[in-house]
């Protein structure tokens, strides 16, 4: 944020307040209105925050108009294409990529945390078997702070990174942890011989009768789908981490409340939200239906995994996600799946339709990594504890920039208030 002269004038009633506007290095200016109830004795009213910056940021930036996404300065497709998840890890922790001995080194700091304390096994069994992984997952994660006391006190920098590179590295085994659960298997520990994404999925799909050989392919289509969810600016669930952060909460307690903002269907569940949509088409034959029903402005169907809030024009993650769907797709085949059946055919009629064209309705990043994870054998109740796995590093990143800002307060969003004004007390036998 550089200084300016620029200044903005509010007229209001007898008053008039100059507000300094700031020039952001990307994106639109920003008119600082700290000093508004002081000085005018006024608030905003902005609900949902939509027009309103809580912070200022150096890690990512979104231009939804462009489809620009940019993590530290790199778009996302490069990152996606050529990079791998633990280097976009490092990259958002600390600002810039590693060199070669600082990625390896990095590596194997989280590599050698990927096991958890062997009391959260007892922990876990506390829960019923038909949970929600994210219900378990939310959890746990906030447990962690009874299991790693020497990492809590958050002045400490040296305990918040240890902390940080605990969660990055623990999320994955926990996840996995309730996934088995929730099936009735045993759990499976993680090898530090596998890199991260290699490592979920055996941990997800082995078995002590049969391990798991791991198809490079659906690896590195794991870890694309983790890289592409790394971090996606101010949303939801990381202002929800830092507004829990803001209170000097450990940090295992506000990644436990992202999880918990990241359950919500309107956030996180958008890909499991896809799958239902495809397995509510059944089969290919009603396509042309549901199409049908998409554009028809009195139906409320709405084609789940097309546009997006953010991105007005294409979600510049789903290029790449599509690349990884369509091996995926190759490798393990749509023959004995109607709802990857579905997908193919939805995916090519969209495309082909200039009325989805029109209206900039392309398939976004949660249309195929839904499709992914079907084929890869995830049940859709697991595609929010892998979102969750993903976003954690870019919660952390968040959490340690506002930690060390020191223009920090605690979170305190103001409101317009509607309800009765003061009144006086009257007695229960007089009401």
């Amino acid at each position: 944020m550089s200084d300016t002269q620029k200044t903005a004038k509010l007229s209001f009633g007898d008053k008039e307040l100059e507000l300094p506007i700031y020039s952001p290095t990307a994106g639109p200016d920003v008119i600082d209105i700290r000093r508004l109830y002081a000085d005018g004795g006024v608030f905003t009213y902005d609900p949902g925050f939509t027009s309103t910056a809580s912070c200022d940021s150096t890690i990512t930036f979104i231009d939804g108009g462009k489809g620009e996404l940019l993590h530290r300065g790199y778009p996302i497709d490069q990152l996606a294409e050529k990079s791998h998840y633990l280097e976009v890890c490092y990259l958002l922790l600390y600002g810039e990529l590693p060199s070669a001995t600082e990625l390896e080194d990095f590596e194997g700091r989280v590599t050698r945390h990927t096991m958890v304390h062997e009391q959260m096994h007892n922990f876990f069994r506390g829960f019923r078997r038909d949970a929600h992984p994210m219900a378990t997952m939310v959890g746990v994660v906030g447990a962690m702070s009874a299991f790693y006391h020497d990492s809590l006190d958050i002045s400490d920098p040296d305990q918040r990174e240890v902390a940080s590179i605990r969660m990055i590295a623990k999320l994955p085994t926990i996840a996995a942890m309730a996934y088995k659960y929730s099936i009735g298997q045993p759990f499976v520990y993680p090898r530090n011989d596998l890199d991260y994404a290699s490592n979920f999925l055996r941990m997800c799909f082995a078995v002590p009768a049969e391990d798991y050989e791991v198809n490079p392919i659906l690896s590195r289509a794991m870890d694309r789908i983790l890289t592409l969810h790394a971090d996606h600016e101010q949303n939801a669930s990381t202002s929800t981490v830092r507004l829990a952060g803001s209170s000097g909460a450990n940090p295992f307690a506000c990644i436990a409340a992202g999880i918990a903002c990241l359950w919500g269907p309107a956030h996180g569940g958008a890909n499991q939200a896809c799958l239902e949509m495809l397995k509510e088409i059944g089969s290919v034959d009603r396509i042309p239906e549901y199409i049908a029903r998409a554009k028809d402005k009195d139906d409320p169907f709405r084609l789940m995994g097309f546009g997006h809030r953010v991105y007005k024009n294409f979600d510049p993650r789903a290029t790449v996600m599509k690349q990884s769907a369509d091996e995926v797709l190759d490798l393990l085949g749509v023959e004995n799946n109607p709802v990857l059946q579905v997908a193919k055919e939805l995916e090519k009629a969209a495309l082909n339709d200039p009325y989805f064209a029109e209206k900039k309705l392309f398939p976004n990043v949660d249309f195929y990594s839904g499709i992914i994870l079907e084929a890869m054998g995830f049940p859709t109740s697991m595609f929010t504890p892998i979102f969750a796995l993903s976003r954690t590093v870019g919660w952390i990143s968040q959490w340690k920039e506002m930690i060390g800002d020191p223009q920090q307060k605690i979170g305190r969003p103001r409101q317009l208030y509607q309800g009765e004004s003061a009144r006086d007390y009257v007695d229960v036998e007089k009401r």
